[in-house]
C-alpha cells in the first residue's frame, strides 16, 4: 500500500533529521544524475515484475523457498558486482556522469528541510484521518493454530499502518548501527548484495560490512517466519519462469546499481532525506513497474479476452 509506505517514510524523515540535528549521525545530500536515476529506476521496475519480487522481496522469497526467485537473486547479485566493479563500471560511471545535479530538494529550492518534513506530515495525517473513517472490511481469518508471540509472529495480519511504522523505526536505528560501523548510510540492498559477491570472488574483508550483515539477516529471518508459519517449501518454477526470474534479475542489478539503489534505498531511505533521487527514482519505478505490468499481464489478458469473444460469436 503506497500510503503506507509514505507513512514510514515521514517516520523516518524526522527520526533521521532529529539525529543529524542532534549530532548523533552525519549525512551529506551529495549530487546525482537524474538521467541515471530515472533509467535505472524504470529499468528496475520492469525487473520487478519479471522477477516476481523487488530487490528485498526476493531476497525474503528466495528464504521462502522459491526457486524462482534463488534465481533471480543470483543473477540480481551478479550483476550488481559487475556494475560496481565489474566490466561494465564505465557503462555506469558514464551513465551516472550525465546532468549532474544538487541532490538536496531543500538546497535546490531553497527551502528548509524541516518545512518539507512538516508538509509530508500533514499530508500523511490527513491520509490517516481518512483511512480511519472508511468502514472496516470484515477479513476472514483461518483458525489460529499458534498461541502467544509465536501466533504474533507467525500467524496474525499486521495492520499495514502499523507495519509501516515499524518498517520507519527500524530506517531509523539502521543509521544510527550502520555509521557506529563507519558506514555512513541507512538500510539499502543492492552494494550490499554486490559485496558479497566481491567478497566471495577475491576474499577481500573490506566488503563485508554492516550491510552485508543487514541482508544476510533479513535472510535469515525471512527463513524463520517462513518456516514459524508453515510457509517454507522448495517450490521449482516452469522454464517460462525461470528465464523471467533470470531476465529481471538482470534488470534489477542494472538498474538498482545505474541508479544509486532500489525500493530500498532509494525508495525508502532517500525519500525521506528529501533528495531529488529518491523522489526521481521511486516515480521512475512505479512507471516501470507499470509498463511491466501492462505488457507482461494486462495486454496478454485483453488479447485473450479478445480471441475468447470472436470465437464465443
Amino acid at each position: 500500500m503506497f500510503y503506507a509506505l509514505l507513512l514510514a517514510i515521514a517516520i523516518q524523515a524526522v527520526g533521521v533529521y532529529a539525529l543529524i540535528a542532534f549530532d548523533v549521525i552525519q549525512y551529506e545530500a551529495g549530487t546525482y544524475s537524474w538521467v541515471a536515476v530515472a533509467l535505472g529506476s524504470f529499468i528496475f521496475g520492469i525487473g520487478i515484475i519479471l522477477a516476481g519480487g523487488c530487490a528485498t522481496g526476493t531476497w525474503y522469497r528466495a528464504a521462502e523457498g522459491l526457486i524462482g526467485s534463488w534465481i533471480a537473486l543470483i543473477f540480481y547479485m551478479l550483476t550488481s558486482a559487475i556494475m560496481k566493479t565489474g566490466v561494465l563500471l564505465p557503462v555506469n560511471t558514464q551513465l551516472s556522469s550525465i546532468q549532474v545535479m544538487d541532490n538536496s530538494i531543500s538546497r535546490s529550492i531553497g527551502v528548509d528541510v524541516w518545512i518539507l518534513i512538516a508538509i509530508l506530515v500533514i499530508i500523511v495525517a490527513i491520509i490517516l484521518w481518512n483511512e480511519s473513517k472508511k468502514p472496516k472490511i470484515a477479513i476472514p481469518k483461518m483458525k489460529a493454530k499458534k498461541t502467544g508471540i509465536a501466533h504474533i509472529l507467525f500467524e496474525k495480519r499486521w495492520p499495514p499502518f502499523v507495519t509501516a511504522s515499524l518498517v520507519g523505526i527500524i530506517a531509523i536505528v539502521a543509521w544510527v548501527l550502520s555509521e557506529a560501523t563507519g558506514r555512513m548510510s541507512g538500510l539499502g540492498i543492492t552494494t550490499p548484495s554486490a559485496n558479497i559477491i566481491q567478497y566471495l570472488v577475491m576474499g577481500d574483508a573490506q566488503y563485508l560490512n554492516w550491510g552485508v550483515f543487514l541482508v544476510l539477516g533479513l535472510f535469515i529471518g525471512s527463513f524463520v517466519a517462513a518456516k514459524g508459519s508453515g510457509e517454507f517449501r522448495l517450490r521449482v518454477p516452469d522454464a517460462k519462469t525461470m528465464v523471467s526470474s533470470l531476465l529481471g534479475g538482470i534488470l534489477m542489478g542494472f538498474g538498482a546499481s545505474l541508479a544509486g539503489g532500489c525500493t530500498i534505498g532509494n525508495g525508502l531511505v532517500q525519500t525521506a532525506m528529501f533528495s531529488w533521487q529518491g523522489w526521481i527514482s521511486l516515480a521512475f519505478t512505479i512507471f516501470g513497474v507499470w509498463t511491466a505490468t501492462y505488457f507482461v499481464f494486462v495486454r496478454p489478458n485483453k488479447k485473450k479476452s479478445t480471441v475468447s469473444t470472436s470465437v464465443e460469436a
